[in-house]
């Protein structure tokens, strides 16, 4: 098997298991959970159905229709950056190739939610639905039990972008800058 087809399996195989997973996920607490509803699965993990118009985390910065056409061509970029990736003459990493991948299959779950979920669940128009999150981890709290560190509420696909751009600012700096250089 050759090394583009080695590579080439690997990001499809990485975007469609996160993907799926996310997916899963997201389904299984918008049909289980009430809206608002928590789970505490340890006492600083809770499971908690949440929904938002924005971005990782529930950041709004401009309007859903904008926010969502911008993922759809920020997918389309990323997939052509792997294409372009695998295709090169130079030997590119597995574990760079695999962050790059993350992101893309980050932006992608969050896409569906945005572009079907109204439809699909009947609150809305395409392009207009909410993502789902529900990863919360209140690592610290106070005496009275409110969480005082770390009050994001999020998704798996708000996880694979964050901890895939961390690991290219750590371990994959120099390799992005080479793969973006004109040869």
């Amino acid at each position: 098997m050759s090394r583009q087809t080695k590579q080439s399996l690997l990001v499809v195989a990485v975007v469609l298991i996160a993907v799926a997973l996310d997916q899963w996920l997201k389904i299984y607490i918008r049909t289980h959970f009430q809206l608002g509803e928590a789970v505490s699965v340890t006492p600083w993990f809770w499971l908690c159905f949440v929904e938002n118009d924005g971005m990782a985390f529930g950041i709004e910065w401009f309007s859903k229709l904008l926010l969502t056409l911008f993922r759809i061509v920020a997918v389309g970029l990323l997939s052509f950056y792997l294409y372009r990736l695998i295709h090169r003459p130079l030997q590119i990493s597995y574990g760079y190739l695999t962050t790059i991948a993350l992101i893309t299959a980050g932006a992608l779950g969050n896409i569906i939610d945005c572009v079907a979920y109204a439809k699909i669940f009947g609150y809305g128009n395409w392009f207009y639905g909410k993502v789902v999150d529900m990863l919360y981890f209140p690592l610290i709290c106070n005496a009275a039990g409110e969480c005082i560190f770390f009050r994001p509420v999020f998704n798996i696909a708000d996880s694979c972008i964050t901890v895939a751009v961390f690991i290219i600012i750590l371990f994959y700096r120099k390799e992005m800058d080479h793969s973006l250089r004109k040869e």
